[in-house]
């Protein structure tokens, strides 16, 4: 990417939830897992700086823009290649050792957040819980009627963060807890501090 180029992913606006169309929803995709034959930090690392093996490239291809490659850092930027007309930016907002989050960026198809995170195992020993959780809505109506009434964006973005799930559980060489599971919340259920993260 030239500089030029560069500077102007790097001026791109936020599209925050409060800005995109009056869709919001919260969903979460977890796995859980057991005696893993790397450690959590090295797994979470990988993740950290290898996001595109994750991704089904398919779906969902990423390409960093803006960053420096062997690392991850706040105001980092992605390029996405979303199956369909459907392609966007994301950037670092936070990182840490257990997780990091994006938010979208102009022109992508949502407009909100996005968090990566591993944590312990709430009950057993020797065992964690990868999650993906957004808090965003549509960017605009016309993306909300295609992705939520015809369901073609909700059923691809379901794909390609159950097979990112999949993907964490192979690399750790532990062993499952469970099927990876899914839920959604629309905004009427949300809690009242979910309704605030997306104001």
């Amino acid at each position: 990417m030239t500089e030029p180029d560069q500077k102007q992913e790097e001026q791109k606006d936020t599209q925050t939830a409060s800005t995109g169309a009056d869709n919001l929803l919260e969903r979460r995709y977890w796995v859980e897992f057991q005696r893993p034959t790397i450690g959590t930090r090295e797994l979470m690392d990988d993740i950290k700086l290898n996001i595109e093996e994750y991704a089904p490239g398919l779906l969902a291809d990423f390409e960093k823009t803006v960053g420096e490659p062997r690392t991850l850092q706040v105001g980092d930027q992605f390029g996405i290649r979303i199956l369909g007309p459907w392609n966007g930016d994301v950037r670092v907002t936070d990182v840490d050792d257990t997780s990091f989050t994006f938010e979208t960026l102009e022109g992508h198809p949502e407009a909100g957040t996005i968090c990566f995170s591993l944590t312990p195992h709430e009950h057993f020993a020797d065992a964690w819980h990868f999650e993906i959780r957004s808090l965003a809505a549509s960017r605009d109506g016309l993306v909300a009627f295609t992705y939520d009434t015809l369901a073609v964006g909700k059923k691809m973005q379901e794909k390609t963060w159950v097979t990112f799930c999949q993907r964490v559980l192979e690399k750790s060489g532990g062993e499952a807890l469970g099927d990876i599971q899914v839920r959604t919340l629309e905004k009427e259920e949300m809690p009242a501090e979910v309704k605030a993260e997306a104001e």
